[in-house]
């Protein structure tokens, strides 16, 4: 049984705190949090204790710590958990300053294949199906990589001034997702507009699309946007030389309705990334508890959050300079 540390009750959190308590290899010990009203909340609902002072995690006698906290915190909070000797899975992404995510990196060390970065989609059924068939070949070799990652709606635009923008806040997923199908990239072109005001103001883009080309020469296409009337959309094209493997969005059930007005009409996509990811997140949360059972490395780690950090980065300079940048 793998004890486990939250840090953070808020929305990412209290995530993290049910998949936790539903595992079978896991039990949730203690809820940390600077605010009190939040840590005993969520400290109740699971019967645990809870804390509002993180060096209390560190001198905890929990196996695993699960970070969810705000970016700004992520690094102290790493490398304070693994010199305390515990195991970490942390959300994305390891920081908003690309210099602190790589000292994060180089002060870990070797342990920095040791930590998990959360970039769930990797554990989707849906999307882990095409990855392992692209790998299976049963598409022939990979061209083209193309992902649709759209929020119903757009966060306030106080977060927005302090997430570090679209493309280190929502894109890094799909960045992530890019790396993981096509390996390293080497050249990055951006382009980002406005709806909303409020976010423009915050000096950030609503809309985006994003071009990649990754060292063997393979392209990919991501197309992002804070403002999808129709719901959370998530879709998925890998385009070979023998065929491509698509994925569309989910919906609550199959059914299609066929009437006078509308041809095998669905049901509303799901519109939430809290619904459309749940599996992701406890298949997730599985990989990590295996990987710390075994006393061994992890994927997506630490080096695949810097590197996805990188892109992101390139991707900011190249949608405000409006120009190709390389890395």
């Amino acid at each position: 049984m793998i004890r486990f540390a939250v840090i953070g009750a808020g929305r990412i959190g209290q995530v993290h705190a049910r998949a936790v308590a539903g595992h079978p290899d896991a039990e949730l010990a203690l809820i940390c949090d600077p605010f009190e009203e939040n840590a005993k909340k969520l400290a109740e609902a699971y019967g645990v204790a809870y804390t509002l002072d993180v060096n209390d995690v560190y001198a905890s006698d929990v196996d695993a710590v699960i970070i969810g906290s705000p970016t700004q915190m992520h690094v102290e909070q790493i490398l304070g958990s693994v010199k305390a000797g515990k195991r970490v899975l942390c959300e994305k992404p390891v920081a908003l300053d690309l210099d602190e995510a790589r000292r994060c990196q180089e002060e870990l060390g070797a342990e920095a294949e040791r930590v998990m970065m959360g970039f769930n989609r990797r554990f989707d059924p849906t999307f882990a199906d095409i990855h392992r068939r692209v790998a299976d070949g049963e598409i022939g070799d990979l061209q083209q990589f193309t992902l649709f990652s759209r929020d119903p709606a757009a966060p306030p635009a106080q977060y927005v001034a302090g997430s570090g923008g679209v493309f280190r806040d929502m894109t890094i997923h799909d960045f992530d997702m890019v790396r993981h199908f096509l390996g390293d990239i080497v050249e990055v072109s951006a382009f980002g507009t406005n709806t909303i005001d409020a976010i423009k103001e915050a000096g950030d883009f609503d809309q985006a699309v994003v071009m990649l080309r990754s060292a063997d020469g393979r392209v990919a296409t991501v197309v992002n946007s804070r403002t999808c009337v129709y719901g959370y959309d998530q879709r998925m094209e890998a385009f070979g030389s023998e065929g491509a493997l698509s994925a569309d969005n989910l919906t609550a059930t199959q059914v299609r309705k066929s009437t006078a007005k509308a041809t095998e009409a669905r049901p509303e996509i799901l519109d939430f990334f809290l619904d459309r990811y749940v599996d992701a997140y406890r298949i997730e949360l599985s990989a990590f508890i295996d990987a710390v059972k075994a006393d061994g490395p992890v994927v997506p780690n630490v080096i695949d959050g810097v590197k996805a950090l990188e892109i992101a980065e390139a991707a900011t300079v190249s949608a405000q300079e409006r120009r190709t940048v390389t890395l």
